[in-house]
C-alpha cells in the first residue's frame, strides 16, 4: 500500500511543488519487478488524513481483509499521526498480526527519504546508490536541442525528464542510458549553459554524450541511471577550453566504468 500523493502536499502549511525520489509510475514498475500482486494506491486528501486512526484501521486494513502488515517502526496513521506500530495490536481488533521493520542507520543516521533527499540533492550518487541498493534513475524523452555538442565533436542527446523527479545538482555526472532496450555508459551535464547561455536565462537541460554511439534516438524514452558526480557546472572563456574539459570529463567516466564491477 502506498499514498499518492506525498502527504506532505496536502499535509504541509504551504502549499508547494514536491519532487519524488521515485514518482508512482517508477514505483509500481519495481514492485512488479519484485513480485508484487496487488498494489494498492490510496489517494491521500484532506478527508483520508483527517481519519481517525481506528478509522484508519477498520476501512483501509479490515476491510481490505488483511492478515497481515509490515512497517516501519515510525509509520504513522490516522488524524495527526496519532496512529503508530506500538497502537497498532490495540486498533487491530484482532483481525491481523503484525512485522515492525527496526531502524536501519549508516553512520549513526536513519536511512530514510530525508537522507536520500540531502544526498540527491548534494550530488552524493554513490551514496545515494548505497542507501537505494540500486543506481539512482530518472525517465525522459530523448528532445532535440541546439546541436552544439555535434559542432563541437561531442553530440549529445537532450532529455526531457518525464516525471517530478528530486534531479541532482548542476554538473557532470557519470551515467548509463538506456534506449532501444540497451544500457550505454556516458556522461551527462546537467546545467544552464553558462558558456553559451545569459546566466539570467534560467532554463536547466540535461544533455548526454553517448560513448561509441551514432545513431539517431530522438523522441525515444530513455532510463537514466546515475552513478558518480564528476564536477560542477562551470563558464569558460572559450570552445577549446570547454572541448579540453569535456574530454578530461569523458576520460574520468570511461575510467570509472572500467574500474567498476
Amino acid at each position: 500500500m502506498t499514498f499518492d500523493p506525498h502527504p506532505s502536499v496536502v499535509l504541509g502549511k504551504e502549499h508547494k511543488h514536491v519532487h519524488y525520489i521515485t514518482p508512482l509510475k517508477d514505483k509500481e514498475t519495481i514492485l512488479d519487478n519484485m513480485g508484487v500482486d496487488y498494489l494498492f494506491v490510496v489517494r491521500f486528501t484532506s478527508d483520508f488524513a483527517s481519519l481517525l486512526p481506528q478509522e484508519f484501521v477498520d476501512q483501509y486494513i479490515i476491510d481490505f481483509n488483511v492478515k497481515h502488515v509490515v512497517a516501519g517502526f515510525d509509520f504513522s496513521y490516522g488524524k495527526l499521526g496519532k496512529g503508530t506500530m506500538e497502537t497498532l495490536p490495540f486498533h487491530s481488533r484482532e483481525m491481523f498480526s503484525q512485522t515492525t521493520v527496526t531502524k536501519l542507520s549508516m553512520e549513526d543516521v536513519k536511512v530514510s527519504s530525508t537522507l536520500l533527499r540531502e544526498s540527491i540533492q548534494s550530488g552524493q550518487m554513490d551514496k545515494v546508490q548505497l542507501l537505494l541498493g540500486r543506481p539512482f534513475e530518472t525517465r525522459g524523452t530523448v528532445v532535440h536541442g541546439e546541436k552544439r555538442g555535434r559542432k563541437i565533436g561531442f553530440p549529445t542527446a537532450n532529455i526531457e525528464i518525464s516525471d517530478d523527479y528530486l534531479l541532482p545538482p548542476t554538473g557532470v555526472y557519470t551515467v548509463q542510458l538506456y534506449v532501444q532496450n540497451e544500457w550505454h555508459e556516458g556522461v551527462c551535464n546537467v546545467g544552464y549553459k553558462p558558456t553559451f547561455h545569459n546566466p539570467e536565462e534560467r532554463d536547466l537541460s540535461i544533455e548526454v554524450h553517448i560513448f561509441n554511439f551514432k545513431r539517431s534516438i530522438y523522441g525515444e524514452e530513455i532510463i537514466l541511471r546515475w552513478y558518480q558526480r564528476i564536477r560542477s557546472e562551470k563558464k569558460f572563456n572559450g570552445i577549446d577550453q570547454l572541448i579540453e574539459q569535456i574530454q578530461q570529463d569523458k576520460e574520468m567516466a570511461m575510467e570509472f566504468f572500467r574500474n567498476s564491477p
